[in-house]
């Protein structure tokens, strides 16, 4: 049987402080009725995914999109039909949403997402919304002060708040101690620090989750941590990819884009090639080597959840 194909265009609505995403639940009368979701609709015939969600918007919130940027876009099979979900994250709009469909809608805190029961295709859009668009790696410091003076500056300059705990010449005791001062101070600005290790780590401190080599990644049958933390792993290729998500990761980064000092031998991926892969990734993916803040917005443009670094973040 030839599944049916359907494109949506689906908005994630922050608000201005950044706490609270609009949900819109689906009538009971339609496919998954009572659930709720991203609002936006099906393309229209030669509409692009921005247009159908500006009609779309309109047509159901009474609201006018000023400024939207991709977010993800998801594809995801049904028993019945391959649903292509174009999600766009709106940073500024015109008036007020309310349902002119009598549709029920509600601003919902970041930190309540989980509570609302969503369609299968849309959740890794809740990962997309909750994570931020740069994700900085720490550098090998062997100097604790010079450590903990360039991860507090990156937090309170630069605003970065999500954070990996690289340190590979470190044992684990050493580790384990830098991570709880890491972590202290991610609580601080309200970041969120990912342990680059194995799992059992989180045993011993109180992170937010596990970012897994790529070669660890490998070896998996299966998720190895809660569902509670973040699962992330480091990736290079489409074989790599198609194991984070049958583990369940909650995000990835791919690399190398471009070639990097560290890592001069390795082929770039190429912003074409980087594209490909993240269309079907199905969770949201970091790009990393050589990235700086200029390629941010490049990078969003071809599906990427923004960019990681350590050399332009670790300054």
């Amino acid at each position: 049987m030839v599944k049916r194909r359907v494109h949506v265009a689906a908005a994630a609505i922050i608000s201005a402080d950044s706490r609270e995403v609009l949900l819109a639940r689906r009538p009971s009368n339609v496919d998954q009725g009572g659930l709720w979701e991203f609002p936006g609709g099906k393309l229209a015939p030669y509409e692009t995914g921005l247009e159908a969600l500006k009609r779309e918007l309109h047509e159901e919130l009474g609201v006018e999109i000023r400024r939207a940027q991709p977010l993800i876009r998801i594809h995801h099979e049904y028993a019945d039909k391959h649903v292509l979900l174009d999600v766009w994250q709106v940073h500024d709009f015109a008036g007020e949403p309310f349902g002119r469909e009598g549709q029920a809608v509600r601003w919902v805190p970041m930190e309540e997402l989980h509570s609302y029961p969503f369609p299968a295709a849309n959740l890794p859009i809740l990962r997309a919304v909750m994570l931020p668009t740069e994700y900085l790696i720490s550098a090998e410091e062997d100097d604790e002060d010079v450590f903990l003076e360039r991860l507090e500056r990156a937090m309170r300059e630069d605003g970065v708040r999500l954070v990996q705990l690289r340190a590979k010449t470190l044992d684990e005791d050493a580790y384990v101690a830098r991570a709880e001062k890491a972590l202290a101070m991610c609580r601080r600005f309200g970041a969120r620090l990912m342990l680059n290790g194995e799992p059992f780590l989180l045993e011993r401190v109180e992170a937010d989750g596990i970012h897994l080599t790529s070669e660890r990644l490998m070896s998996l049958e299966r998720r190895p941590i809660s569902e509670e933390k973040w699962l992330a792993a480091s990736t290079h290729d489409q074989a790599q990819l198609t194991q984070a998500h049958r583990i369940g990761c909650d995000f990835v980064t791919l690399s190398p884009l471009r070639t990097t000092p560290s890592h001069p031998e390795v082929a770039p991926i190429g912003w074409h090639d980087f594209q490909q892969l993240v269309e079907h990734a199905g969770m949201p993916v970091f790009a990393l080597g050589g990235m700086t803040r200029h390629d941010a917005n490049h990078a969003r443009a071809v599906g990427a959840q923004g960019i990681a670094s350590i050399r332009d973040f670790w300054k």
